[in-house]
């Protein structure tokens, strides 16, 4: 009778050569716990993290509830800065434009990206990628201030579109009622290339075989798209959704340079950051500046959990 080796004795391989099989069926966290390297890449976004991010987080926590002779204030900060008359407009403002923002994200930039995944000729479909992300090489500030000339009917070089719309002035156009469109058009035109590249890449990565099937059975693009295509992008969905609602509720620099370009037609308290920064540099209570903050800190955790859930971002296939 013959027995069957251990799985720690040698074996032979096809080549004739011997190896053994021991630790075969190692963990892998063991295998990554003798290997520093990990460790070594994951420090200096480690230590970034801890040094701007949680321990600024920590101390506008100690900030938010304490008085500014640093007594312990419990909730007066917070009731304070809820009861002022400019914050509920400045919640109104940013989830406008958060709800305009996001949608457009999610539909426009699934639906470019499957269109230029679908160009079948390479250097259409690499110059169309090319464009999309060029807006994108633009800082914020920079982008901003080029929107200032596309907004003004005397300069633009859309002024026809505008004037058919019936602005005739660039106090026209920055009407506080028009601002959140506005600034998810800016937005938008600023990340929503590198968000498409990445859409892209996403595409890029599902199963030939998988598509080929269905075209077997008779699918065409649009039912591949919506039937296998997207929910197979769901993560990547969830993904998108969870930086760009971190970004958005960070708004500031945009209402920021358009109220001083239009001396105060757009308020200077537009937004939550806004009105944070009057809080901190005007009026020289840190404190309630920290209550603002920690408040778009938890809705941003809650909303960005909401989105990890729904979209499985974590889940295993």
């Amino acid at each position: 009778m013959t027995l069957a080796p251990p799985s720690d004795q040698l074996t032979v391989d096809a080549s004739g050569r011997r190896r053994s099989r021991r630790g075969s069926g190692r963990p892998a966290g063991r295998a990554f716990a003798r290997n520093p390297i990990g460790y070594l890449f994951v420090s200096p976004y480690a230590l970034l993290t801890i040094a701007f991010g949680i321990i600024p987080s920590l101390y506008a926590v100690l900030l938010a509830f304490t008085n500014a002779d640093g007594g312990f204030a419990g909730f007066d900060n917070f009731t304070k800065v809820v009861g002022d008359f400019r914050f509920w407009p400045a919640v109104f403002h940013v989830t406008t434009y958060l709800l305009i923002w996001l949608l457009a994200l999610v539909v426009f930039v699934v639906g470019l990206a499957l269109v230029v995944h679908a160009v079948s000729v390479r250097w259409v479909s690499t110059t169309l990628r090319f464009v999309y992300y060029l807006p994108g090489a633009l800082a914020g500030a920079s982008s901003v201030l080029l929107w200032l000339f596309v907004l003004d009917p005397t300069a633009s070089p859309v002024s026809g579109l505008l004037s058919a719309m019936g602005f005739d002035s660039f106090v026209q156009v920055i009407q506080p009622g028009h601002l959140p469109a506005i600034f998810a058009i800016i937005a938008f035109w600023t990340g929503a290339g590198g968000w498409i590249i990445i859409m892209y890449g996403a595409l890029n990565n599902i199963s030939t075989d998988v598509i080929e099937a269905a075209r077997i059975d008779g699918a065409n693009a649009v039912q591949i798209a919506l039937r296998i295509q997207l929910p197979m992008l769901r993560k990547w969905v969830a993904y998108m959704g969870v930086m760009s609602l971190a970004a958005g509720t960070q708004l500031f620099v945009e209402p920021q340079l358009l109220s001083q370009a239009s001396n105060a037609v757009v308020p200077n308290d537009y937004s939550l950051n806004q009105l944070a920064y009057q809080y901190a540099f005007q009026q020289n209570d840190f404190n309630g500046a920290a209550a603002i903050s920690l408040i778009l800190l938890v809705v941003a955790l809650l909303l960005s959990w909401a989105f990890v859930t729904r979209g499985g971002l974590f889940e295993k296939e």
